[in-house]
């Protein structure tokens, strides 16, 4: 695509050099992803300027770069090479509608599904993708665990990627035939625009509680961030949200789109009711005045209701039959790592990713409900280093009330010293002695094997994450595995 029509939608401030001479063949803000003929987005971020790699991106053949500030390198550097270097006022939303428009807008050509909220976005997506599949569509995924696009499947860095990566995944989504994607948005890419200029056909709303304050600073912030989502959608866009959760009215309160909401409560458009639970699975109903579906999906939970509910409420949107809806619900496999069920005797574990105060909660009170205080509660949990420290002493507040025995352990430090984070959390305990095993599988292997025949064992916080990440260099580490170890062999 010829630069002078690349740019010709954005609003600049300045241009040096001939942008209608230049072809250009790829837009990134990673200098390592530069090629011969690239645009460079010059962005700076909270520990890295994009600035200080212009001279990268050039030795690497970006023949234009474009920067917020201008005073980053003479200009001379940019004449000397040929280079276009184009000022904008806002380099990260230039870089969003650069992509939207170098690839061709492809969300526009895609029926387009954004979820968001704390807890429970990679649960419904796997239940709306698996609805679109049911009803007869080649669908993607944008997400925690993986980005799919037809056979394919990349591991994910980021819940939601980069501006220019997003449009890219579209843009192959929509050359291989596919018509459906799903995708989840974090709060973080809100707040750092990765999804501007995205055409969205339904957002949804799961749920919101404190986490990522690390990033935010207050609940307040975070809440904003997440009602971006709902402000700038196209209005043919359709709002689904959790009508029980308390700050759905703050998110959506300069929405004018049209929305259906769900819930127990009977306010709700769309009624969850005789919600049922065990470790095989989860029954309930939902109703909408006439409509009735009853469902029985093999995830387990209360959660999981309402994350199957919000996915239905697509299928009742898209006009699909009862049968498409209720198979397309029952028959979503498990999510790696959500409240997924390891062992084959009496004794089992639950593998989860619940890493904030109120995913741990939800997931040790379905536990309880489900042994009613038939069976003992084992928890093995940490916080990971380098993000929110105010949810530690309440995750392990949470734990001392809600299990019988306690592992506090490692999670991924990253670059914290893990016995200080582990020092936090205890803050929350209220209990004499409890078991506080630094090393993550040494935990795991304690709670395994010192634990009762017919107990319970959570391990929470990494879910279907198969590293360790500890000062800064990743080890091959899987919750799952580990189960799987001990459970057969305690030698």
């Amino acid at each position: 695509m010829k630069l002078d029509k690349l740019i010709q939608n954005i609003e600049v401030v300045s241009i040096i050099g001939n942008p209608e001479t230049m072809e250009i063949n790829n837009i990134t803000n990673n200098s390592k992803e530069v090629n011969s003929g690239s645009l460079f987005v010059a962005v700076k971020g909270f520990s890295v300027d994009g600035h200080k790699f212009i001279t990268n991106a050039i030795s690497n053949g970006a023949i234009a770069v474009v920067v917020d500030n201008e005073d980053a390198l003479p200009v001379e550097l940019f004449i000397q090479n040929n280079v276009v270097r184009i000022v904008v006022k806002e380099s990260r939303k230039t870089l969003a509608d650069l992509s939207c428009e170098f690839f061709g807008h492809p969300s526009k050509q895609l029926k387009l599904v954004g979820i968001t909220g704390s807890n429970g976005k990679t649960t419904t997506s796997f239940y709306v993708k698996n609805l679109f599949e049911t009803a007869g569509y080649k669908t993607g995924l944008l997400g925690t665990i993986s980005n799919i696009v037809g056979k394919k499947e990349d591991d994910s860095s980021l819940t939601t990627p980069e501006s220019n990566t997003i449009n890219k995944y579209l843009r192959n989504m929509v050359d291989e035939g596919i018509t459906h994607c799903v995708m989840e948005v974090s709060s973080h890419s809100l707040s750092l625009d990765r999804v501007r200029g995205l055409s969205f056909d339904y957002a949804l709303f799961t749920n919101i509680t404190s986490d990522h304050l690390d990033f935010h600073s207050n609940f307040e912030n975070y809440l904003n961030a997440k009602k971006i989502l709902f402000d700038n959608l196209d209005t043919t866009a359709k709002v689904i949200y959790n009508n029980d959760d308390e700050s759905s009215s703050l998110l959506l309160a300069d929405c004018t789109n049209s929305s259906d909401s769900y819930g127990k409560g009977t306010s709700s458009d769309f009624i969850i009711e005789n919600i049922f639970f065990n470790m095989d699975g989860t029954s309930f109903e939902l109703i909408n005045n006439e409509l009735e579906l009853k469902f029985k999906t093999s995830l387990i939970g209360e959660f999981n209701a309402y994350n199957a509910a919000s996915a239905a409420i697509i299928g009742v949107n898209e006009n699909y039959s009862n049968e498409i809806i209720i198979r397309g619900i029952n028959t979503t496999p498990q999510v790696p790592g959500r409240f997924e069920v390891v062992g084959d005797g009496d004794k089992k574990v639950v593998v989860d990713y619940s890493h904030t105060a109120d995913s741990l909660e939800k997931a040790l009170q379905a536990i309880q409900s489900i042994v009613d205080g038939e069976k003992s509660i084992h928890t093995v949990f940490g916080c990971g280093g380098n993000r929110d420290k105010t949810k530690r002493p309440i995750m392990g507040e949470i734990a001392d009330k809600l299990s019988d025995e306690i592992y506090v352990t490692s999670d991924n430090p990253r670059f914290e010293n893990p016995r200080e984070i582990l020092n936090e959390i205890l803050i929350g305990i209220k209990r004499e002695n409890p078991n506080v095993i630094e090393d993550r599988e040494e935990a795991i292997k304690s709670a395994i094997c010192n634990s009762e025949k017919n107990a319970v064992i959570l391990i929470a916080g990494k879910g279907h994450e198969d590293y360790q990440i500890i000062n800064g260099v990743k080890h091959h580490f899987s919750d799952k595995e580990m189960a799987i170890k001990y459970l057969e062999n305690c030698d």
